[in-house]
């Protein structure tokens, strides 16, 4: 079970890269986000931020030790929700720079 546990995670964290990335380069972002995403490149990036989050704590988090763990486990927490932060930004418009105050 743990095994079934670690690959089902393992492939979501490679789905989220792949998106991540993709939506990096070419600007394309899955259909579920498709609607809400006014910025796609700054999407990429939170995905990829929220995609390193989880890595990070399913590759390293076993290894630490007790004292250690609990400090590493707020760091990896936290590049977990800055790429959630990242991803809201993403659904809110930008500011227009073509306009100017004349």
């Amino acid at each position: 079970m743990h095994l079934l546990l670690v690959v089902g995670a393992w492939l979501a964290v490679a789905l989220f890269v792949a998106a991540g990335a993709a939506s990096v380069v070419t600007g394309w972002v899955p259909w579920p986000a498709r609607r809400r995403v006014v910025r796609p490149r700054l999407w990429g990036y939170g995905t990829l931020l929220t995609s390193l989050g989880l890595s990070l704590l399913l590759l390293l988090g076993p290894l630490e030790d007790a004292g250690a763990g609990i400090v590493a486990f707020g760091g990896y927490c936290v590049l977990f929700l800055a790429g959630f932060v990242v991803q809201a930004l993403a659904q809110r418009p930008g500011r227009d720079t073509t306009k100017t105050a004349s």
